[in-house]
């Protein structure tokens, strides 16, 4: 029984470990941040990266030279997207999370070890926003031309193929919808590790590592969206 105890222990405190070096590396991390010294490029593009201080989203115009986002993710695809939405909020996430949990309410302890450890299908996460809906947890993400073609080809990448199949009915409400997505999520690949590696991939400044949301947004200023 002794011995037992002791495996226990020990697998209690390596755990405790592994978390706390996870943890630990990802904050050293904010102090090397990726893209620091970019050269200062032309702003073209109003864009926002947008934080529940948990998971982030990438957050577009929904309509630009560069693209027109209703081409690509059909608004007929959610259920009643706002007829005056301004903006589109893209993530990329675990497939079980995202359909089953739509509230933190209803986070169950088998489907977190999941999302972490089970290297699980993903999907992408679009919502049609109004720019009153950027009021909280938005921050500002100013980019050039160029800069905004490296985000969208960052989207295009992540979608099997390069199109959008949507999963009919799957939602949190009238104005989202779920794509089939490329890639599997597990510790070292979140939502917010694809998020920072689509700003790394553009030039903007961000941590060299992001399985957090303070590493995504850590480089970048609130924003309070104009009226």
């Amino acid at each position: 029984m002794r011995r037992g105890l002791c495996w226990i222990a020990g697998a209690w405190l390596a755990l405790v470990a592994l978390a706390g070096s996870y943890v630990g590396v990802a904050a050293a991390l904010m102090l090397w941040p990726a893209n620091a010294r970019a050269p200062a490029e032309p702003v073209r593009i109003e864009a926002y990266v947008l934080s529940n201080g948990v998971h982030t989203d990438l957050v577009f115009p929904v309509r630009s030279a560069a693209i027109d986002w209703r081409a690509l993710f059909a608004p007929r695809d959610a259920k009643a997207p706002p007829p005056d939405a301004e903006f589109v909020a893209i993530g990329w996430g675990d497939r079980d999370f995202y359909l089953h949990t739509p509230t933190w309410a209803d986070l169950t302890l088998r489907r977190a070890v999941g999302a972490l450890f089970g290297a699980n299908a993903s999907l992408l996460h679009v919502t049609w926003l109004t720019r009153a809906q950027l009021r909280q947890g938005a921050y500002a993400m100013p980019l050039s031309q160029r800069q905004y073609l490296e985000l969208v080809a960052h989207v295009r990448d992540s979608l099997p193929g390069g199109r959008a199949v949507a999963l009919p009915g799957a939602g949190y409400g009238p104005d989202d919808a779920f794509y089939e997505a490329a890639g599997s999520y597990h510790l070292f690949e979140t939502c917010n590790t694809w998020t920072g590696r689509g700003l790394r991939r553009a030039g903007v400044p961000v941590s060299r590592w992001t399985p957090f949301d303070f590493n995504v947004v850590g480089q970048l200023r609130p924003a309070q969206p104009a009226e």
